[in-house]
């Protein structure tokens, strides 16, 4: 499985306090965190061009940028040119943007893998159609879908909870409704789950154009 390789918490640039780049680097916590996105990238299989949606502090960049020749992003609130320039102190260039996944700004047949990593979760349920149509409009012909979504259950609403934060504030649509409508526009390949004493916590799914 591939290994996350991060910067030092205090090098991430571009986001507000509300991002989630501090869990990454707590004890137990942290190992959670950083195994989700694992497990997501060790599905995406490189090319010329991904597009990951929702890329935050860009933590999966550098990952990133040993598999596919260019790193594009979409984000609604990251501050592109700080988290720009992070990264190109450190020879990596990318093309990001703010925007929306549900009005993707790209041609058709742009990238060969659409990454979302906690994204899809946020989106109302009448949401998601138009969000896995816009994802497929912009894949090539044989081009992936990785995401990864948190699984509901009573004992990650406590956590949360723990941690300041109300999921209910956060998370509109549950991983069974982003499963069955992504089926309705892509082919599945795999789910992964990841699993702790408590059960299932987090899926990573992979689906092809």
């Amino acid at each position: 499985m591939v290994k996350l390789k991060l910067l030092p918490y205090h090098e991430y640039h571009g986001v507000d306090q509300k991002d989630p780049i501090r869990f990454y680097y707590w004890p137990i916590f942290g190992k959670l965190y950083r195994r989700r996105v694992e497990l997501a990238l060790s599905e995406c299989r490189g090319g010329e061009r991904i597009l990951e949606i929702g890329f935050g502090t860009g933590i999966t960049f550098f990952n990133l940028n040993e598999m596919y020749r260019e790193i594009h992003g979409l984000d609604l609130t990251a501050n592109i040119e700080a988290v720009g320039k992070t990264f190109q102190q450190h020879g990596i260039t990318t093309f990001l943007k703010n925007g929306n996944v549900l009005s993707i700004p790209y041609p058709d047949g742009t990238f060969d893998t659409v990454l979302l990593i906690s994204i899809l979760e946020h989106l109302r349920p009448a949401e998601l159609c138009d969000a896995f149509k816009e994802i497929s409009r912009v894949l090539k012909p044989d081009g992936q879908v990785i995401y990864g979504v948190p699984v509901e259950r009573p004992l990650m609403v406590i956590a949360f909870g723990i941690l300041g934060v109300n999921i209910r504030e956060h998370h509109f649509s549950t991983e069974v409704e982003i499963y069955e409508t992504a089926q309705k526009e892509l082919t599945e390949v795999r789910m992964i789950p990841v699993k702790t004493i408590f059960g299932k916590v987090y899926e990573v799914a992979h689906f092809n154009k």
